[in-house]
């Protein structure tokens, strides 16, 4: 068989796209060139378009050559060429081209120069983020002026008329002034874009290949050509004497009428336009040698995709189409729309979350055949991502392109912390992260997070430390080097250059990090601190040109800066799994792809919004229309769709909104339902993600009702956990036996208990300062009282203004109440603590209480009253013994309790509602010496009721097998929900109708 260097005639090829690329590329190499010797596969070059795809060639030589040893053609990638290597050895056709600027250096110098064109951009720059932003995309300009070779000259001038918005104007004197400041820069710098420089030793090669062809074999692999030097090396190389292009997936079945009607959105546009500049017909094209071989279901798969995609003009025919495939079908006996979906499923997930969870288990499905290989192929880099984190619950890693982004990794976080800590240096939340971060080496934290980080937040680093001397002493020395750290974050001024806060950022960062020895540990290790290092040097180097920001907006730039960086975690992964994005999955095939994301505005993406160009501008200026980059991404999708095995994901939501199928899926569907048939699915699979995390059958558990020892169980207990003991045993084994107590929220919001405290603190100090006479400015006393202590308790400046209005209203009904209840001359007493030991039948009990004020009156009387800022417990409530605080407490102080104060028989006992609104406040007596049946109490009814009740509750809880029953009450369920509700796992068994005790 004649080799394909020595075929006459064309030197065009074609791998259809039902055939594994690389494989079939590196068989046909090998089978070729190994029978001349050695060295003649080892002599040959091969372009490939990217340096995965590379790798993937030369990994196909092992199966091609069986295994045996072999020396690979030299292969290099079209899209990352280097001067000094092979095909540009010894060098000479690239010597005199400066290096390619760094990618990140070049995102801050397109930055300085949009800060230095501000005047000239249509509302101006708001912020450095704001200028990076249209850096980026000035950015993507140039490189489509440079890939596709278009001089401007003094076309913009030409581009506005009259008649356009005067945004055009501007962006035309914008991108004039930009386009001749850019290159004077680099050149400055001695450096060239990377675009440039690479169409710059494409069309030098071209060149050089068309004055000089090369005697050896050359083969240019895999690519659409879709840069205009792309097509022209490609054409040099077909030219050789020994040369060769091997397309990827050109279709050669397609009707003339329809090829005719190809444009810019087909998948075969760049083949198409690539052939017609190289003035090959499409019938000139070869098979590729060893693609040769004859597949019917391959065939009918790829038949079916391609009219599937079929120009919309020419889909009036479909019918025709699929009457002419059944009649071919017919010849073999088969039915060429069923064979060619042999091996297509469709799967359509509800959510995001679910779609990962799909994809995980088809690959994880794959992986329990020996030897058989899997790969997702997805545009979408955060579904790339969520499978990876989903298939390590199996402790597989695959090979995924879609790498981390900067911002993930743990020294990226970091970064993002200390910047947020120059915005706010004692946001609780902020704190905690930097504390229990990995690379900090600040010393054990616990004490500090309990004692200052939790609960309403300090609002000063005093405040804060006054918090740990009060609480733990022994953090302090954590909390003031921290302080010190953070202290290092401040700005002299409201606005700095990005340079000196980047400079900041790093040396926070390291102080953080540092041990005792002076080093840092592994801060700037790995993918992640090596980015990140270079990421804060350049901003340290570059920042000084860029506009001045404040904190806040340095920390939106740096979390913009680390978002657009990409890191490869590398280590080692699954030899048979891969995440391949859709350019790469073009030369790579699995035994199994999973193709995702097929939504319209992921596959195919949406057009690329241009800040600077209208569209009948870019056409003016001969770029490309945002529609082709929709027919490269089709041509990736008919590809992979091809494979023998592929199933094709659709997710129904995403980002909670419904999503529209992909317009390749939506017509594939279509034909198909037309020659009356469907698209296999693969329900079981969403069966399996579904229930691999799904809750197993209702069974709901018990409710719970532990049973201490009696040892264990408390013989003394205050009134307001008695008042639990009657509605929810169960908190008090948590809290009383277990001694178990709730962590508070940090930065926890200033709520209702804090205007309970702050009431309870006013109206103490209120009655302290002025234990008999009121002054003549009482209320402006009580409200500023009331002020003083919600600020106490952490209440910002904010709730403040808003509490004051209440503050106001309430501070007036206080003192009118005052007036009205001291008129008597009445003792009054304030915060005092009692207690009172009761016999019972299993032992002395001790209740005890602290009553929020006590007046004894001239008669004698208690009178027992409890502040309130919600709705105090009900008549019925106080008379079931469901809230017996004022009862219990008036039997303690009727038992001389109170030492302060000695005995007195029980008067009223009134609960105090102070809300500040209307009405102001409320008093709601529940007890009284002079009761009128049904609606208040005798107190000494009351309180001897109280008094039986509780010696009855604890001679109950005596009993071994009495258990401390979780919401006995559940009529108050929702009056006093628990901290323990989660413990007890009320969700689960409150939902089984068990009903609660009497």
């Amino acid at each position: 068989m004649t080799a394909f260097f020595e075929q006459p005639g064309s030197r065009w090829f074609n791998i259809p796209a039902h055939r594994p690329f690389a494989e079939d590329l590196a068989q046909g190499l090998y089978d070729a060139l190994s029978p001349i010797g050695p060295e003649a596969l080892a002599d040959a070059v091969v372009l490939m378009p990217t340096r995965r795809g590379a790798r993937a060639l030369a990994d196909a030589f092992i199966k091609a050559s069986d295994g045996r040893a072999v020396l690979p053609p030299q292969m290099r990638p079209l899209g990352d060429l280097e001067a000094g290597e092979p095909p540009f050895e010894p060098g000479d056709l690239a010597l005199d081209l400066p290096a390619a600027i760094d990618p990140l250096r070049r995102r801050f110098e397109l930055t300085r120069l949009v800060n230095e064109l501000a005047e000239h951009v249509p509302g101006g720059i708001a912020s450095a983020s704001g200028a990076l932003d249209l850096a980026e995309a000035l950015g993507g300009f140039f490189d489509g002026l440079q890939i596709e070779e278009v001089d401007v000259g003094d076309q913009l001038a030409s581009l506005v008329d009259a008649d356009v918005a005067d945004h055009w104007r501007i962006s035309r004197t914008f991108l004039e002034e930009a386009l001749r400041r850019w290159p004077e820069r680099l050149r400055t710098l001695g450096v060239a874009d990377v675009s440039e420089r690479r169409v710059r030793l494409l069309r030098r090669l071209a060149e050089h290949w068309t004055r000089s062809p090369p005697s050896g074999v050359l083969v240019a692999a895999g690519s659409t050509g879709t840069a205009p030097a792309t097509r022209a090396l490609l054409v040099a190389v077909a030219q050789a004497p020994r040369g060769a292009v091997v397309l990827p997936a050109l279709d050669q079945e397609l009707a003339d009428k329809a090829w005719a009607k190809v444009d810019v959105q087909h998948p075969q546009g760049a083949l198409k336009r690539l052939l017609d500049e190289a003035r090959i017909a499409r019938g000139d094209v070869s098979v590729w040698p060893a693609s040769s071989a004859p597949e019917a279901g391959g065939r009918w798969r790829r038949r079916i995709i391609n009219e599937a995609l079929r120009p919309a003009e020419e889909t009036a025919d479909w019918l025709q189409v699929i009457a002419h495939l059944q009649d071919e079908g017919r010849k073999d006996g088969i039915n060429p729309i069923a064979a060619g979906l042999e091996g297509l499923s469709l799967v359509s997930a509800r959510t995001e979350d679910e779609a990962a969870t799909t994809t995980a288990l088809l690959l994880r499905e794959a992986l329990e055949t020996p030897g058989r290989t899997a790969a997702l192929v997805t545009p979408d880099q955060t579904l790339a991502r969520r499978v990876t984190a989903k298939l390590g619950r199996w402790g597989v890693v695959p090979d995924s392109s879609a790498g981390e982004s900067l911002a993930g990794c743990r020294c990226g976080v970091l970064a993002g912390l200390m910047a947020r800590a120059a915005v706010d240096p004692v946001d609780p939340v902020m704190l905690l992260g930097l504390l229990k971060h990995p690379f900090a080496r600040l010393g054990d934290s616990a004490a500090l997070e309990a004692a200052a980080l939790r609960g309403p937040r300090a609002r000063s680093w005093d405040e804060l430390k006054a918090r740990v001397r009060e609480k733990a002493p022994g953090a302090l020395p954590v909390a003031e080097r921290l302080e010190t750290i953070l202290g290092g974050l401040s700005w002299t001024g409201e606005a700095e250059s990005p340079a000196q806060a980047a400079r900041r950022t790093a040396a926070a960062m390291e102080a953080l990090a540092a041990d005792g020895s002076g080093g840092t540990g592994e801060l700037w290790a790995g993918h992640g601190g090596e980015a990140m290092s270079r990421l804060l040097g350049g901003l340290v180097r570059e920042g000084e040109a860029l506009p001045t920001v404040t904190p806040r907006q340095f920390a939106d730039l740096l979390a913009k800066l680390m978002e657009g960086e990409t890191i490869r975690s590398g280590g080692a992964t699954h030899p048979r799994l891969r995440i391949l994005g859709a350019i790469e999955a073009r030369l790579v095939r699995a035994d199994r792809l999973v193709v995702a994301g097929l939504e319209e505005g992921v596959w195919p993406g949406g057009a690329p919004l241009d800040p600077f160009l209208s569209r009948p501008m870019r056409q003016t200026l001969g770029l490309p229309s945002p529609e082709r980059r929709i027919g490269l991404a089709a041509h990736d999708f008919a590809q992979a769709a091809c494979a023998p095995e592929v199933i094709l994901l659709h997710t129904e939501r995403r980002e909670g909104a419904p999503s529209v199928k992909s317009r390749w899926l939506w017509r594939l569907e279509t034909l198909a339902r037309g020659a009356g048939v469907e698209i296999p699915g693969r329900q079981e699979v969403l069966d399996w993600a579904r229930a691999l995390d799904a809750p197993g059958g209702y069974e709901p558990v018990k409710r719970p009702s532990p049973k201490p020892p009696v040892a264990d169980r408390p013989t003394g207990l205050f009134v307001t956990r008695v008042e639990a003991l009657t509605r929810d045993p169960y908190a008090v084994w948590a809290r009383d036996i277990l001694r178990l107590k709730a962590l508070d929220r940090p930065d926890e919001q200033v709520d209702v208990r804090v205007r309970g405290t702050a009431i309870h603190a006013a109206f103490e100090r209120f009655t302290l300062d002025f234990p008999d006479d009121l002054p003549a400015d009482a209320a402006g006393r009580f409200e500023r009282l009331y002020l003083e202590a919600l600020e106490a308790e952490g209440m910002p400046a904010e709730g403040l203004a808003r509490e004051s209005a209440l503050a106001k209203e309430a501070a007036a009904w206080v003192v009118d109440l005052e007036h009205r209840r001291r008129a008597d001359g009445r003792k009054i007493h304030v915060e005092k603590t009692g207690h009172l030991t009761v016999p019972t039948a299993a032992g002395a009990f001790t209740v005890s209480a602290k009553a929020d004020r006590i007046e004894i009156g001239p008669d004698g009387l208690g009178h027992v009253l409890d502040y309130k800022t919600g709705a105090p417990p009900s008549a019925k409530m106080v008379r079931t013994g469901f809230s017996p605080q004022l009862t219990l407490t008036a039997a303690i102080l009727a038992g001389g309790g109170f030492a302060e104060i000695g005995r007195a028989e029980p008067g009223e006992l009134t609960y105090l509602t102070v809300t500040g609104r209307r009405p102001p406040g409320r008093e709601e007596v529940r007890a009284a010496p002079d009761g009128d049946g049904e609606k208040v109490l005798v107190s000494r009814d009351a309180v001897d009721q109280a008094l039986a009740g509780l010696v009855a509750l604890v001679e109950r809880y005596a009993d071994p097998e009495r258990g401390y029953t979780s919401r006995i009450a559940p009529q108050f369920v929702k009056l006093y929900a628990s901290d323990y509700d989660h413990l007890a796992r009320v969700l689960e068994w409150s939902t089984s109708g068990e009903d609660g005790e009497e």
